[in-house]
């Protein structure tokens, strides 16, 4: 009667999960290491997917913060393959233009190098750019000083430049001032303003900004401008932009490149999610290497557990609970690698994203998902020692302990 009982006797889920757990806590360390492998392939997964929606959360706030309606103008190349140039009335012309609210320019200054003292060979420029800047160029890009002030009517007729960012840290510059001075072309220039990096007009980052009417007096500037920089209605940027080229080089619009600095972050941002595919690609094989090693793991078990089985066996656990028992073990190994990669993916996003200044962003989905797909993968790898376990007679598990 007592073994009948016993082979009656039902496994209720505290019972399963007590049972299932034994493994775990009698072997922690070999636990901890299968659990490892599936928690790097779930923290890999994870920190990319939550790395690339934090950089996209802060590619939208960049471009909510300066705008999408900034469009530039800048000179193409001629049918022989030379460099074109704008016309001297190029701003003027473009100005006319009916929904163009401002515009600004700068215009590349010539045979003319930058240094930080007159002792620097002159083949070393470090690929730093003077350029001659309108006063309204800050307002018109959305850039910001990250150090002085920007140039003005007074400052932009006199021998000062504002650095950009890039610029500014090839030529060991980090703070502007009244005696802190470069060498551009054969005249000192005072440093009044350093700018902080230009996510719509990249081009500035490494540029040495002079006032127009100081670079044509001390530099000899030919005033054609080499960038023209448009902000419209959102709604009417497209309108502007079929009609900049012509309007700008009426003689030869097919010399003109007209772009959208915009697009230009936004290719950039696809760029990356390209990227991120190849990641996620590589944190699943990381993850199907986790699962391999918790069927191993198992495997392992099984053969250690012989006497186990046939002691349960022989006091009456049917074959289905001990399949369930092994198959729970490993579902618990995989659980537990699934919890501590979305912490470790979480962990890596969060501190990512704030060295990156960018909003934190994990998506739900990803967190469920990943969770799932080690629930997933820890039973496909417990499927096969768990039966083998549970096909195990108690005579011959006894026997051969």
């Amino acid at each position: 009667m007592m073994a009948g009982e016993l082979r009656a006797a039902r496994l209720w889920p505290g019972d399963v999960l007590r049972v299932g757990g034994v493994g775990l806590r009698t072997r922690p360390l070999r636990a901890f290491l299968s659990a490892l492998g599936i928690a790097i392939g779930i923290g890999a997964m994870v920190s990319v997917v939550g790395i690339s929606s934090s950089s996209q959360a802060g590619l939208n706030a960049t471009l909510d913060a300066l705008g999408t309606n900034l469009l530039t103008v800048a000179p193409g190349t001629t049918l022989t393959g030379e460099q074109a140039q704008l016309p001297l009335a190029a701003e003027a012309m473009v100005s006319r233009i009916g929904p163009v609210q401002a515009q600004s320019a700068i215009g590349r200054v010539d045979d003319a190098n930058v240094y930080r003292t007159n002792r620097i060979p002159a083949i070393e420029t470090n690929g730093i750019v003077p350029y001659a800047a309108r006063a309204d160029l800050l307002t018109t890009i959305g850039g910001t000083i990250r150090s002085g002030r920007w140039l003005d009517a007074a400052t932009g007729s006199y021998p000062a430049t504002v650095l950009g960012s890039a610029a500014a840290e090839r030529l060991g510059i980090s703070r502007s001032g009244p005696d802190t001075q470069v060498l551009i072309g054969n005249r000192w220039f005072t440093v009044i303003g350093i700018l902080q990096p230009a996510a719509l007009a990249p081009e500035l980052d490494s540029a040495v900004l002079i006032g127009w009417p100081a670079a044509d007096s001390t530099l000899g500037f030919d005033g054609h401008p080499t960038r023209i920089y448009t902000r419209s209605p959102d709604s009417q940027v497209e309108a502007v932009r079929s009609v900049l080229g012509a309007t700008a080089n009426p003689e030869a619009p097919n010399e003109v490149e007209v772009s959208r600095p915009s697009d230009a972050l936004a290719a950039k941002q696809a760029a990356g999610e390209a990227f991120t595919g190849l990641l996620l690609g590589l944190g699943a094989v990381a993850l199907l290497v986790g699962g391999v090693g918790v069927a191993n793991i198992m495997v392992i078990s099984v053969l250690e557990r012989r006497a186990e089985i046939g002691l349960r066996r022989s006091l009456g656990a049917t074959r289905g609970q001990v399949r369930t028992q092994f198959l729970t073990e490993s579902l618990l190994l995989s659980a537990l690698g699934g919890a501590g990669g979305s912490v470790l993916g979480s962990g890596v996003t969060a501190t990512y994203a704030a060295y990156q200044d960018w909003l934190t962003v994990i998506p739900v989905w990803a967190l469920l998902g990943g969770f799932a797909s080690t629930l997933v993968i820890g039973g496909l790898a417990g499927l096969y020692p768990a039966i083998r376990a549970s096909r195990l007679s108690p005579t011959e598990a006894l026997a051969n302990p």
